[in-house]
């Protein structure tokens, strides 16, 4: 579970996302970003019930995507919020392809760190 502060929960930091932000589309997921006012970076998760009828279905799908955003928090550039919109295709993927695909869309969108080894 991603901490309160991390998360987005007004309407209107969605909104502001969907005016102002950088766009990643792929067959599965999309990537909205757009810089926000604070240090900490902010993720929400759109699934409409077009995704499935079931509430365990996507909110094992939300699970899912938290989990991955999780691992990345601590590389992504700071002060931007993230929303993720899910799409029907989704469905037919594993756990791996859909970190892959948000993995693209966050290295297309220029919001991952580089880390120098």
């Amino acid at each position: 579970m991603l901490k309160q502060e991390n998360r987005i929960a007004l309407n209107k930091d969605f909104d502001r996302a969907f005016k102002a932000g950088q766009s990643f589309y792929s067959k599965i997921i999309g990537i909205k970003v757009v810089n926000n006012e604070t240090t900490k970076n902010r993720v929400g998760i759109l699934i409409n019930t077009k995704v499935s009828k079931k509430a365990v279905v996507r909110n094992k799908i939300r699970r899912q995507i938290r989990e991955i955003i999780k691992q990345k928090l601590d590389i992504l550039e700071k002060g931007k919020d993230l929303v993720i919109i899910v799409f029907p295709l989704i469905l037919d993927k594993n756990f791996q392809e859909i970190k892959i695909a948000v993995e693209s869309g966050l290295k297309q969108l220029k919001v991952l760190k580089i880390v120098k080894k």
